[in-house]
């Protein structure tokens, strides 16, 4: 069963709409849920919706702080982690010629670095457990390539291989590590692109339309549930068929 009832999660990037979707799924399963972003005022709306969220606002890209937010976010929970959802992450599009260095090393840093090390130190609360489950958002066009996005691609690309690397050092732990790769999904910065260069997108999806952040949420539900338990370094691709694994 989908039942999650006093399962310890912590949820990233849980401000942004696939990250409320997510927090609105894991909660009617019944976890106790540490979520966490950026702007606390939309942390601060979370709480209030839901009975058993607690909040904590931090900035992933502070690398060296990581640790410490595991440790307090586990702490605000318990003492006790059973699954993270590392659904954090930036973009910074440039061609490759125009793209700086730091937009570069920023984007990799915040995707990729920052989801190793949360990733890392929630392994070593679940090692205590015996048991545990990560589930690390990335992005369908870290498969397929995406003009203007060499970092972004390169970061969640680097997602999928590292998940598939840390699920094979860890599986024997019994703590499962997989991968979600959205495609394109109704969100707050899809409303922002332009409606010609939509109907393009929209097109080449078998489904003939774009997703809805619940469709992430719910594979997010499947994942960290019981259901999944024999499911390790895998990634599940929820793009309606506009790439096909």
């Amino acid at each position: 069963m989908n039942d999650l009832n006093e399962k310890n999660i912590i949820v990233t990037g849980a401000s942004g709409g696939i990250g409320n979707s997510i927090i609105n799924k894991l909660s009617e399963a019944g976890a106790n849920i540490l979520a966490s972003g950026t702007k606390i005022e939309k942390l601060e709306e979370l709480k209030k919706k839901y009975k058993k969220i607690k909040i904590l606002r931090f900035d992933i890209s502070q690398n060296e702080k990581i640790e410490e937010f595991i440790d307090n976010a586990t702490k605000d929970l318990g003492g006790n982690l059973d699954c993270i959802v590392n659904n954090a992450g930036i973009t910074q599009d440039n061609l490759a010629i125009r793209m700086s260095l730091e937009e570069w090393q920023k984007v990799i840093n915040i995707n990729l670095t920052s989801t190793f090390l949360m990733s890392k130190f929630a392994i070593k609360k679940m090692l205590k457990n015996k048991s545990g489950k990560i589930v690390n958002i990335t992005s369908v066009v870290g498969h397929t390539g995406n003009l203007g996005q060499a970092n972004y691609t390169a970061s969640k690309a680097g997602i999928v291989a590292m998940s598939k690397s840390l699920a094979i050092e860890y599986a024997k732990k019994n703590i499962n590590i997989n991968c979600i790769s959205p495609g394109f999904i109704k969100t707050v910065m899809t409303d922002k692109i332009d409606e010609k260069f939509k109907e393009a997108i929209i097109s080449k999806i078998p489904s003939a339309r774009l997703g809805e952040p619940d469709d992430i949420a719910n594979a997010v539900l499947f994942l960290t549930s019981d259901l999944s338990n024999y499911i390790n370094g895998e990634t599940l691709h929820v793009n309606g068929g506009m790439y096909m694994a």
